[in-house]
């Protein structure tokens, strides 16, 4: 009698099967590296999407694909292989449950956790670029299926190591994971690549339908392995495969019609106080205080200026005739302009802005006008390299020196002009701005 005595504790309740699985074991640990490499991935190229809404999203979605998705199918493999491992096949048989319920209690919780440091990742990028978000607003279609992407390929890599008896199966699935997710961005794979996750279009807005087709198809196929594997009645993969097939079907017909242009991009914010008016996209309107304080020193100088164009803008493709080209605030990162909602070279910027506003597709022959050129652009928004090639040009040859005296001597000319006197020659410049006849631009 004693043999046989319940040895636990009555009012102790009793913990459930799964309990264990996602307390202990290698599931936890998936999450967190999970967690950790799509954190340090991301924080590594902070720069280039902390500040812009579909920069994180696109950043985001990228690092899901090409570091959580490999690390989900290593870490699934890992866990498949768990019993082989242990040499305990024969008595994970002799249980009552079945063998698609015996499967789904090892591989859902690595599953979990997987999809849960990729949600805990996601909430804190999204925390990051708010502080410091120009515009547009955080569109989240894209998370649900990246986590359904990460399941599917956790259940996947679980049956891959039900099936391979090998120790480096897990990292070697990894690796091959990586390569076959990276190879259709190297090349062009046509309508195709509305299937493969890691291809994916930044800025654009999908329909509304293109996530759930999405999840079904990537949902589907990680189903399909599960059930083909571990059902009893293994023809019941055919609905989810044909489930996937349907979708992936349907994305690849629809091919570009499944993206649509952000409307922000058509819009325009503009600040109608300088001469010419400042005009930024409306998905960066939170940056139009900035360009105004870069461009200040030019639009005050060309304060009374005529033919000058109407206004500056930034939008997609080129300007009408009454306009001039802003420098391009995107993509973000420090070699451009913007980096966590802030202009870093407002000089650069204000001297590129009036190079586009100016520049001539015709060749300088005559160095008086290119020395007119030269004065112009001292006087309204100087080069920030400009000392610097001063200074070359001061060390240089005889020929150099000379030349450098008769740059300093046509600045000095335009900047010892009076008020009126200036602004009716620069009126003059501008009237001809556009125009290759050199001898109807004005020289000093």
């Amino acid at each position: 009698m004693t043999l046989l005595q319940e040895t636990r504790d009555p009012a102790r309740p009793a913990t459930h099967p799964l309990h264990a699985e996602f307390s202990r074991g290698s599931a936890p640990w998936a999450g967190v590296a999970v967690l950790l490499t799509l954190g340090v991935g991301l924080a590594l190229t902070a720069d280039t999407w902390q500040g812009g809404w579909a920069e994180t999203r696109g950043s985001l979605h990228s690092a899901s694909v090409m570091l959580g998705g490999p690390l989900a199918l290593a870490a699934g493999c890992w866990q498949g292989g768990r019993e082989r491992r242990r040499r305990t096949e024969d008595l994970g048989a002799t249980a009552s449950r079945g063998p698609l319920a015996r499967f789904l209690a090892a591989a859902l919780p690595t599953a979990a956790w997987v999809v849960a440091g990729y949600a805990a990742t996601a909430g804190l990028a999204l925390l990051a670029t708010w502080p410091y978000a120009t515009g547009d607003r955080p569109r989240l279609f894209s998370l649900p299926a990246d986590a359904v992407f990460l399941a599917a390929c956790t259940v996947a890599g679980h049956v891959v190591g039900r099936l391979v008896a090998w120790r480096l199966a897990a990292p070697l699935l990894g690796v091959c994971g990586y390569i076959g997710l990276g190879a259709p961005q190297y090349g062009d794979p046509g309508a195709v690549r509305h299937l493969v996750p890691s291809v994916s279009v930044l800025g654009d807005v999908p329909v509304w339908w293109q996530p759930l087709a999405t999840m079904v198809w990537v949902g589907g196929l990680g189903v399909t392995a599960v059930l083909a594997y571990a059902a009893r009645r293994r023809y019941t993969a055919l609905l989810p495969l044909a489930a996937s097939a349907t979708a992936a079907a349907l994305l690849v017909h629809t091919g570009s019609g499944l993206w649509h242009d952000n409307p922000l991009d058509d819009r325009q914010v503009c600040d109608t106080s300088t001469t010419p008016d400042i005009c930024v996209s409306a998905r960066y309107e939170g940056l139009l205080p900035q360009v105004r304080n870069a461009l200040s020193g030019l639009t005050d100088r060309l304060e009374g200026v005529e033919n000058l164009p109407v206004r500056f803008e930034d939008g997609p493709g080129e300007p009408r005739p009454d306009e001039a080209q802003l420098p391009m605030l995107v993509p973000l990162g420090p070699r451009n302009y913007v980096v966590r909602g802030r202009l870093t070279d407002p000089d650069r910027y204000a001297w590129e802005a009036l190079m586009l506003m100016v520049h001539r597709e015709c060749d300088r022959t005559d160095a008086r006008l290119a020395r007119t050129d030269d004065a112009v652009t001292h006087w309204l928004a100087p080069s920030p390299a400009e000392q610097h090639f001063d200074e070359l040009m001061a060390k240089g040859s005889r020929a150099d020196r000379a030349e450098l005296e008769a740059l300093r001597k046509a600045r000095a000319r335009l900047a010892s002009m009076g008020d009126e006197e200036r602004r009716a020659w620069l009126s003059a410049y501008f009237a001809a701005a556009g125009d290759c006849d050199q001898e109807a631009v004005p020289t000093l």
